[in-house]
Formats: structure tokens, C-alpha cells, sequence
């Protein structure tokens, strides 16, 4: 009995003490490197550094080489003189050719367009395709230039607060290279853009909002999360004396539904209502055309003319009417009109709500084609 007894407290002991051993040896290790890669920590990183390994917890290091090389200077040439300068990443490579993703506004307008290697090559690049609504333009380069392709990642799966990080060129060349941290700020923010040269907004954007520092020159570059996947292609940055650290990115699932079109140089064919327009605060456009509304009415589109066989016309709409909504949703102004429409294609039918003689309406319109 006594003899079962010892053998008890041995089998105990030698159980107790794997167990201790194993909960102290895991406490030591977690925050070393050899644990992290076990665990696949993306906030603690193993970066070599003159040959010899170096613990960094929480650097990006490991990350930004994923796509560093992919990324490149963009410089648009107007009668030989430097006209824009933005950046651009390659997304993908065939059999002869790298394709890179970059701002429309970038390469618009201008006779010649280059881009800047990490090994600062300049590489002549040819513009397949751009859009000025998307703000978004496809070039491309010979396949041999290429060194690295980046990963297409999913900006649905990002958390607000989830970290990002960009790669770009701000103010130039002198700066390329440049990387940014910070946190996804916000999803689905409607931001109104111009994309004339005039002080009217004439589109919305539903973009990412982040507050990793970008500036003139990150255009075109890419928004990553901490694996070194692309999110996002960085677009504008919200500028005004009170506002500070509001960046926006074009989710790149938009960016990559549209790639096809402009590789091939297709003109993007947006549907169209068939009206000239104004909005309801534009009151000097509306004096000069002869139309009076009330003056309780803050928000909306007012149609000036509903344009021959369109089908806005044969909807009967006319003069004078202000569109309020569409299938529902409403119009705040002219961005918004576009935004809405252009969620739809040619040959769809959507439901129109406006008001006229004051009072409310419905009527339905079946879009046509537009190149505009």
C-alpha cells in the first residue's frame, strides 16, 4: 500500500512539473522571434540587418518588402517639360508585359509618361486606359523591367482601427520610396470630388478614409494592410486649415472590377438620365433660365431640359422639375445624381421621385448609353 502510495506522488510530481515547465517555457518564449513566427504574430517581425537578425515588434519591415520593388515613380511629360508626378504599382505581368494601376489625374492631359524603378531605371510606359469618374488609369511596361507583382488583398475584411501602411512618391521623386503608417479610419465615406477645373463637385465617392500621411505625389500608390496586401489605391487627400490626418483611398475591389476595360483601352460607357441639370442652390443658372422654386427647398437636382428622345423625356420629366431621389435614395445635389445613377448600366430602369408645383412625385426612366 505504501509502495502504491510513493508511486502515486511520483506519477503527480512528474506531471505537475511537465506541466509548470511547459506554462513557464511558453511565458518566456511568446515574445521572442521563434514564437511569433509560430504564431503568426503580423505586429512582431524578424528584419535582418547587416547579416544578422534583428527582433523588431511591431515593424512593418517584413511587410513593405512584399511590395517596395513593385512600386514606381510616375512623371507625365507636357512639351518635354515635368506637367504631373504621381505614383503607380504593378498589379500584374503576362507573357510580354508588367500592367500597373496609377490615378487618372496623374497622366491626364499629358504627351508622355515615364515611370522610376526602385533601381532608378526610367522605363518609358504607355497609357492603356483611364477614367476620370474612377480616377483611376491602367499603363504599361515591358515585362523585363518588372522585378515584383503585388498581392490583391480585400479591403471588405478590414476592421475600422485595423493597421495599414502606403508606399509612394509624395512631392516627387526626391521622396520616393516613402512609407507611411497609421489605421483604417473609416469605411464607405462619400467624399464629392471635381473632376474639371472648376470649384463644383461633380462626383461621389465612396472611398476608405485613413490617417497615414499622404501628399501630393502618393496618388496612384497603394494602401496595404500589415501582410503587404493592397487594399486600396490612394487618391486625394481632404486639405482645409481645420483638418488635418484625413487621407482616402478607392477600395481596390472598385479599381479592380473596372481593370479589364481600361486595359484594353475601352471608353467606359456610363448611363445616362438624358437632362441638363442644375442644382437647386445654383441660383444664377437658374435665374438665366427662367425657373423659380421654393425657396424652403435646400437640396436636389433641377432639370433645365429634358434632352429629345432621352429617356427622361419620355418619363415626362420636364422644366422645372427637381429630382429628389433615385430608387429611393436621396439626391443631395448633381454628385450625387451621378453617384446613383452610376451604380446602374444602360438599358436598366430606375425609379425617379421629383417635385413639381410642389408636390411630390414618381415616375420611372429607362437609362441610355453615354461615352461622356
Amino acid at each position: 500500500m505504501k509502495k502504491n502510495n510513493e508511486y502515486g506522488k511520483l506519477v503527480f510530481l512528474v506531471v505537475f512539473s511537465f506541466v509548470i515547465g511547459g506554462v513557464v517555457m511558453f511565458g518566456l518564449l511568446k515574445w521572442t522571434p521563434i514564437i511569433s513566427e509560430v504564431l503568426g504574430s503580423s505586429n512582431n517581425t524578424v528584419v535582418t540587418k547587416n547579416g544578422t537578425q534583428v527582433y523588431e515588434k511591431g515593424s512593418l519591415a517584413a511587410s513593405v518588402e512584399k511590395i517596395y520593388d513593385a512600386v514606381v515613380v510616375v512623371q507625365g511629360y507636357k512639351n518635354e517639360q515635368i506637367a504631373s508626378s504621381g505614383t503607380a504599382f504593378v498589379y500584374k505581368t503576362d507573357n510580354k508585359y508588367g500592367y500597373l494601376l496609377t490615378n487618372q489625374h496623374v497622366v491626364s492631359g499629358v504627351d508622355k509618361v515615364t515611370v522610376t524603378m526602385t533601381n532608378d531605371e526610367e522605363v518609358e510606359a504607355k497609357v492603356l486606359g483611364g477614367d476620370e469618374y474612377l480616377d483611376l488609369a491602367v499603363l504599361r511596361i515591358d515585362k523585363a523591367k518588372v522585378t515584383l507583382v503585388a498581392n490583391i488583398g480585400s479591403s471588405e475584411k478590414m476592421k475600422i482601427g485595423d493597421s495599414i501602411f502606403t508606399v509612394g512618391s509624395p512631392m516627387g521623386y526626391d521622396y520616393r520610396g516613402s512609407v507611411t503608417s497609421g489605421i483604417l479610419s473609416g469605411k464607405d465615406r462619400m467624399v464629392s470630388v471635381s473632376v474639371s477645373n472648376t470649384s463644383s463637385n461633380d462626383w461621389i465617392m465612396r472611398v476608405l478614409q485613413i490617417d497615414a500621411s499622404i501628399n501630393p505625389g502618393n496618388s496612384g500608390g497603394p494602401l496595404l494592410n500589415v501582410n503587404g496586401e493592397v487594399i486600396g489605391v490612394c487618391s486625394m487627400k481632404l486639405v482645409d486649415d481645420e483638418i488635418e490626418g484625413m487621407g482616402f483611398a478607392i477600395p481596390i475591389e472598385y479599381a479592380m472590377n473596372h481593370v479589364e476595360s481600361l486595359e484594353n483601352g475601352k471608353t467606359i460607357e456610363w448611363p445616362m438620365l438624358g437632362i441638363s441639370m442644375a442644382n437647386v442652390t445654383d441660383t444664377a443658372l437658374l435665374y438665366r433660365n427662367n425657373i423659380k422654386i421654393n425657396k424652403d427647398i435646400k437640396e436636389g437636382v433641377v432639370v433645365i431640359d429634358a434632352v429629345g428622345d432621352s429617356g427622361a423625356a419620355k418619363a415626362g420629366l420636364k422644366k422645372g422639375d427637381i429630382i429628389t431621389k433615385i430608387d429611393k435614395n436621396k439626391v443631395k445635389d448633381s454628385a450625387y445624381l451621378r453617384y446613383e445613377l452610376y451604380q446602374h448600366q444602360a438599358g436598366d430602369t430606375i425609379e425617379i421621385t421629383y417635385i413639381r408645383d410642389g408636390k411630390e412625385q414618381n415616375t420611372k426612366v429607362t437609362l441610355s448609353k453615354s461615352a461622356d
